[in-house]
């Protein structure tokens, strides 16, 4: 179960090299701006103690055995309150993307392959504009899925919704031996695979750090030829394409670096994740984090911070890997526990 809101450089640079006031305790932090991320874990280990009975499932997905050796397997989530960007800019076209890729990206963490989607969008008004351009955004993202788009619902309920929300359901099938075994090993290399931007994670954080003194309107103050509202809006990175290597190779344990930034690399098992060569930090994130005045914990547990999904693997296989897609070593696995990375250890 995820979402938005629950927990969901140059290579080599140091912490030391990040935004001034990241040990300010007067920083901005998601709980600040509205979202507490224990608070959520707690709510969303009160639900899913309550359905316990649920045999089949991975960090990342439901299993359904719908035959010897195959499974049908389940994803659903939303978009979260990177709408709330769209609305203000009007521009709907790439959130379909951001909605199709939060859900294929947690079966591929699975190691599932998705074969189709069917999508929930609740509006408080009809809008033909809305419609249209949320729908060319789902086609868009199951083309590059390689998945069906299979409908689903629209529903106006003035009294319920304020403005739109959008979420969907993707399916998988996958055998035994396409499923990732779910658990890293101590002396596992971490891959990992760049991020496009924010993704649809930590929205409530990066809209009201944004906002603080700007408009989203305004030029990007890194990039003046995009709009902070175009910076913000980058849809998600559909990591599906890498599905036919990581099965070629004895991936162990996937992460989809969601909600909860860094932390996810523990949902690969308890050990101590040592992160020492991660992308580069992004220039949306030096914003948020100079505008909001975020400190560096705050930003690496709530966002990802340049990179979207990390697989543990053998060291042996590591390499050819890398060779066969565009990620880079950026660690390893060791006994112990917690998440190191640019000097911070995350629990």
């Amino acid at each position: 179960m995820t979402s938005e809101d629950v927990a969901g450089d140059t290579d080599g640079e140091d912490a030391t090299d990040e935004a001034d006031a990241t040990d300010d305790p007067d920083g901005m932090t998601y709980a600040d701006a509205g979202v507490d991320i224990d608070a959520s874990d707690a709510a969303t280990a009160a639900l899913v103690n309550a359905v316990s009975d649920i045999e089949n499932t991975t960090d990342y997905a439901g299993l359904v055995p719908i035959g010897p050796d195959q499974y049908l397997a389940l994803a659903t989530d939303g978009v979260g309150t990177k709408l709330l960007v769209a609305e203000a800019i009007e521009d709907y076209s790439t959130v379909g993307i951001d909605c199709i890729a939060m859900n294929v990206n947690d079966l591929a963490a699975s190691g599932v392959t998705p074969v189709a989607f069917v999508d929930y969008l609740a509006v408080d008004e009809p809008s033909e504009a809305l419609s249209e351009q949320v729908g060319d955004g789902l086609a868009a993202g199951a083309k590059e899925a390689e998945m069906a788009l299979v409908g689903g619902e629209t529903a106006v309920m003035p009294e319920v919704v304020t403005g739109f929300d959008l979420a969907g359901t993707a399916a998988g099938i996958a055998s035994e031996e396409d499923l990732f075994p779910g658990e890293a090993h101590a002396g596992d290399v971490l891959v990992g695979y760049a991020s496009t931007g924010v993704h649809s994670n930590g929205l409530t954080l990066a809209r009201k750090a944004a906002t603080k003194n700007h408009e989203y309107t305004d030029d990007f103050p890194l990039d003046p030829s995009r709009s902070i509202g175009d910076v913000l809006l980058e849809p998600t990175r559909i990591y599906t394409s890498l599905l036919d290597a990581l099965h070629d190779h004895a991936v162990h344990a996937a992460s989809h670096v969601t909600g909860g930034g860094w932390t996810n690399l523990s949902r690969m098992g308890d050990y101590r994740y040592d992160v020492t060569d991660p992308f580069p930090i992004q220039d949306v994130f030096r914003f948020v984090q100079d505008e909001g005045n975020v400190s560096d914990e705050e930003m690496h547990r709530t966002f990802n911070m340049g990179t979207g999904f990390v697989v543990a693997l053998p060291e042996a296989d590591a390499a050819s890997l890398v060779e066969s897609t565009d990620g880079e070593i950026i660690g390893t696995v060791a006994d112990g526990s917690g998440v190191a990375i640019r000097g911070l250890t995350l629990d």
